[in-house]
């Protein structure tokens, strides 16, 4: 959140203070509003495809361990549970990222 500080001091320049009243506005007029309509129940092919489309960005792009990409699938969801119990770890790690960078109020 700290990283949007700038953005929401435009926002608050552009708008002014964002009131209890704008947000019931949003949620109404936004959230409420959400429809299923361009929603796509996906079949276990149309996962595999998807999933094999990281293969680019991961491995070819990114240099990623092909491993880790496959055990983003064939580990499931045991993959997904030791990214979570890494919070800890990560929200140290982007603290201490943080405190490194120069803030610009």
């Amino acid at each position: 959140m700290q990283l949007y500080q700038s953005r929401l001091h435009e926002l608050k320049q552009q708008f002014g203070e964002y009131s209890e009243l704008d947000a019931i506005r949003d949620y109404h007029r936004h959230l409420m509003a959400v429809t299923t309509d361009y929603l796509k129940e996906l079949t276990y092919l149309d996962r595999k495809r998807i999933h094999n489309l990281k293969y680019y960005t991961w491995i070819e792009q990114q240099s990623r361990d092909v491993n880790e990409l496959n055990a983003q699938w064939y580990d499931y969801p045991d993959y997904w549970e030791r990214i979570q119990q890494q919070v800890g770890k990560l929200d140290w790690l982007i603290e201490e990222f943080n405190s490194k960078v120069v803030r610009v109020n």
